[in-house]
């Protein structure tokens, strides 16, 4: 009798353990952030859902998310009902979302991960955050990885820079103001990676931009102009007919080059694909 009550203790024992690593290895992952949401795809963390999943693609491009993943409605209004529903283990915020906290912890556990913060040193922050969310995912070998490969890549392209004038690297907010990234920003960040000069020289917000009119660019000719998409609505054929833009003389010059979406607030994933679609953009505009 005693040899069988041990024997169930034992399976039971067996059984709970079993059902926990189950539980562990599809432990969910949500996020409203998609800074976040692209380095969980990177590290191969599961994801249960990720919000504004269309604008995603036209702000950040890649990596694509899992098809699994539920679309959760606006980044600053999720919709609670379906999160809910999905149950995921954890969800990952930014301190831009911490409004929702008290909200989404009737859901689930919720955890902030900052990035930009004043002051700063925004690459060694890329690689902090992906550590995080390799321990808290329990992902850390594909989180060095990560690491690993974009420091390899961002080597590897170092070497074959062309040589080019420094670099304004704008995203246009309407057709007479825009976004200039600098110091603390993504793109700056890969641009000293990849041994590129940044033309712009003035003080930034904890973003890494400064946001001006289009007119400040008359004061840099001999730079040329790095502009990445998208572009709001309407803007493009605004541009065609405006003067003041037409008389730029980096316009004038068509000393410009244009690039695919590349999320300005990302981390690792984004500076790799900064990296690569600027470096590709160059060369062939030798």
């Amino acid at each position: 009798m005693r040899r069988t009550v041990t024997h169930f203790i034992a399976r039971g024992l067996l059984l709970i353990t079993g059902l926990l690593t189950v539980t562990n290895a599809q432990a969910q992952f949500a996020t409203v952030d998609w800074t976040i949401a692209e380095t969980l795809v990177a590290i191969g963390a599961p994801i249960s859902g990720v919000a504004q999943q269309q604008d995603y693609y036209d702000w950040v491009g890649e990596p694509h998310l899992p098809e699994s993943s539920a679309d959760l409605g606006l980044r600053a209004q999720p919709n609670f009902e379906l999160l809910a529903q999905l149950a995921p283990e954890q969800i990952l915020i930014s301190p831009m979302f911490a409004s929702l906290t008290p909200r989404l912890e009737r859901i689930a556990p919720v955890t902030s991960l900052a990035l930009y913060s004043p002051d700063a040193d925004t690459w060694q922050e890329m690689q902090a955050l992906t550590r995080e969310l390799g321990e808290l995912t329990d992902r850390e070998a594909a989180a060095e990885q990560l690491i690993e490969d974009t420091q390899t890549l961002m080597a590897s392209l170092h070497d074959a820079q062309p040589d080019t004038a420094p670099l304004l690297m704008v995203q246009f907010m309407d057709a007479r103001h825009v976004r200039i990234f600098g110091e603390n920003s993504l793109y700056n960040a890969v641009l000293e990676q990849l041994g590129l000069a940044n033309a712009w020289d003035q003080p930034t917000n904890a973003w890494g931009f400064s946001l001006t009119g289009i007119e400040v660019l008359a004061g840099y000719p001999d730079a040329r102009l790095v502009i990445i998409d998208p572009l709001p609505l309407g803007v493009e054929e605004q541009l065609a007919t405006s003067g003041l833009w037409l008389q730029l003389p980096i316009v004038r010059n068509n000393n410009l080059l244009r690039l695919p979406p590349v999320w300005s607030f990302g981390a690792l994933p984004s500076a790799q694909r900064f990296a690569n679609v600027l470096s590709a953009a160059l060369t062939n505009d030798s």
